[in-house]
């Protein structure tokens, strides 16, 4: 994890009268994964702010892809927002684990599949203005189906979708995850060939 009282990236120079400095940092709150802390900083004007955010360890998010073109996505029930909600594959990093090794991971214990082939497509910051997050996007196929392992406590369902299917649900309000739209959005473009991917072999 990242130092908190740090940036996860630089600004460019050319951004210095954006940038805010911080002042102090303390720890709020230290739960199972997540931690809040506040802080105060100092503005570009040179006056003082408070900000108080969640440090994240970082997720992945997979989008799965099955030889007819449908995608592989699971229905889980999310307490914070208390909705069923339908999403691409994803989970949270261990400590020192890589993207792809976590991607392998959540794929296989959400859902039984295992990819040969594997792809990062790249990175998003779904909650700038009150988290460290960042989710990595990876794209798997070759798929093959085995037995999914659950975590403890965990329930959701696998079922599989075409892309027309999840626009629909877009627009219709029924899927309203921020990730898996921005993986719907890359997904369209890879298909246009407008937004090739690097494949690798993996296992």
């Amino acid at each position: 994890m990242s130092d908190p009282d740090q940036p996860v990236t630089q600004a460019p120079a050319q951004d210095a009268h954006l940038r805010e400095e911080t002042i102090e940092s303390s720890q709020v709150y230290k739960g199972h994964f997540i931690e809040l802390r506040r802080d105060r900083v100092r503005l570009p004007d040179g006056r003082e702010a408070p900000r108080e955010y969640v440090v994240h360890p970082g997720a992945v998010m997979i989008v799965a892809m099955l030889p007819d073109g449908k995608l592989v996505m699971e229905r889980q029930y999310r307490y914070p927002v208390r909705q069923t909600m339908i999403e691409f594959p994803a989970g949270k990093l261990d400590a020192g684990e890589g993207g792809l090794a976590c991607a392998q991971r959540e794929l296989w214990e959400e859902t039984g599949y295992k990819a040969k082939r594997w792809a990062k497509a790249g990175i998003m910051h779904p909650v700038i203005g009150y988290a460290t997050e960042i989710i990595e996007i990876w794209f798997a196929d070759e798929l093959t189906l085995g037995e999914r392992h659950l975590d403890e406590g965990e329930f959701l369902d696998v079922f599989t979708a075409s892309l027309d299917e999840l626009e629909g649900w877009v627009r219709d309000g029924k899927l309203t995850d921020v990730k898996t739209i921005v993986g719907m959005m890359w997904l369209a473009k890879y298909r246009a060939g407008q937004w090739p991917l690097q494949w690798a072999s993996v296992g």
